[in-house]
């Protein structure tokens, strides 16, 4: 592995730039999922043809057939099940009810992903909360609770947290961050509580009499979906080597796990109502997008994680909360899955050198699993482009006339003095 230059982590670099900087400056341009996926190709070329030529083609395989295909297949699961549920209605928008609408969200997020809880639960918010004059504070914290930090606990609950699942961490390990999830989640859901409190003695009484009397009742269609549902956690949980010791004789019958996954996912497209997701306005966009983006990421991260597999004694960055800022701030800016599969990289090159003496986890010092998984989910809040969900969540909003933050605004008004402190007594106080 010696034989990896600097300019071959060129691509990766610029592929997830243009993840950052392209909605932001080319919105046209990038809204569209063709250019999405040319950008991919284009920076993929050159990869492909290195690694084949310096010897490193079946990393490149490795990486494409048990990295990429079960990524895809379990997000694309997820993303079909969830918006084959539609939740409707317009209760009364009291503080209590806004905090269990998002303490809810925190839950599910770990169980239908932070994308699907998100998107289930983001219109009912909005609508429940139509009445109000001052709600933007309640879509903040939504991206905050339910679109990230709420996805800590199952390997269902955020990409990068997969990632790790498929490199060895058992599926109740996660559970085993449960101490973080709930330190964070608590201490926004009660922030949250006494912001929305405020705001709402600012609303006209005229506001509240109406929030009062226009209520319509909270409705679910599409209820089976739930069962297709438990079949991905179930299949995500148990067909592993840990049950099935075939599978680590042979790591192609993992595939069998993804086969379950697919299932689940055809018999909800089968037997989900079209009014149902037509009424969820769901479309095949999304995931098209990420398919095609991470089609790129995971081509062009091959040589990137070569290189720190060989050279990470020489990066410094060696204990835990070294991990877990270096993580998050990658997370923050760019996407958290790719930052997540880099680290874990450096952390194996680490090899003994670390001088840990907790249990190994994925074949990496516990100590730095939990600071990578915890820093890439939680830090992936920071900005719109930390964690996919985001910038969805923001579209949403906009889409029903709410006034959201720019991209530096939602950092000062919010990230900064919301989230990073309370990132940095979690670091503080587990993460050494």
């Amino acid at each position: 592995m010696e034989n990896i230059p600097v300019a071959s982590l060129v691509p990766f670099v610029l592929m997830l730039l243009s993840i950052a900087v392209f909605p932001l400056f080319l919105d046209r341009f990038w809204e569209k999922n063709r250019n999405k996926l040319i950008v991919a190709i284009v920076l993929s070329i050159p990869v492909i043809v290195f690694l084949i030529l310096s010897g490193h083609s079946h990393s490149l395989f490795e990486t494409l057939v048990f990295d990429y295909i079960p990524f895809i297949i379990l997000l694309g699961a997820l993303f079909t099940i969830t918006g084959g549920i539609f939740l409707s209605g317009d209760i009364e928008a009291k503080p209590i009810v806004n905090t269990l609408f998002l303490a809810i969200g925190a839950f599910a997020a770990s169980f239908m992903g932070t994308t699907g809880a998100a998107m289930l639960l983001i219109r009912p918010v909005i609508q429940t909360n139509s009445e109000r004059k001052y709600k933007v504070h309640t879509i903040l914290f939504f991206i905050g609770i339910v679109a990230n930090c709420g996805g800590l606990l199952t390997p269902l609950g955020d990409p990068p947290l997969f990632m790790m699942y498929l490199r060895g961490a058992p599926f109740n390990w996660f559970m085993s961050l449960g101490v973080e999830w709930l330190a964070v989640n608590v201490a926004l859901l009660v922030i949250y509580f006494f912001v929305d409190t405020w705001f709402h003695s600012k609303e006209s009484a005229r506001a509240l009499k109406r929030d009062r009397t226009e209520k319509v009742p909270l409705r679910i269609e599409g209820v089976l979906n739930f069962a297709w549902l438990a079949g991905v956690v179930i299949a995500v949980a148990f067909i592993n080597e840990q049950y099935f010791s075939v599978i680590g004789e042979n790591h192609y019958f993992k595939f069998i796990r993804e086969a379950v996954i697919l299932l689940m996912a055809v018999l909800s497209v089968r037997f989900t109502a079209k009014k149902t997701r037509k009424a969820n306005n769901f479309t095949w966009g999304p995931i098209e997008e990420v398919a095609f983006l991470f089609l790129g990421i995971f081509v062009t991260m091959v040589p990137c994680l070569l290189y720190l597999s060989s050279h990470a004694k020489s990066l410094g960055v060696t204990a835990p909360h070294q991990f877990y800022y270096f993580s998050g701030a990658l997370s923050s800016f760019l996407d958290n899955t790719p930052t997540a599969v880099t680290f874990h990289s450096l952390a194996l090159g680490l090899g003994s050198q670390t001088g840990s003496t907790v249990p190994l986890v994925a074949g990496i010092p516990e100590e730095l699993l939990k600071a990578i998984c915890v820093g890439s989910v939680f830090f992936g809040s920071m900005t719109y482009i930390g964690n996919g969900p985001n910038f969805m969540v923001k579209a949403v909003a906009e889409e029903n006339g709410i006034k959201m933050p720019g991209f530096f605004s939602y950092m000062l008004k919010f990230s900064l003095i919301v989230l990073l402190p309370l990132f940095i007594i979690v670091q503080l106080l587990f993460i050494h």
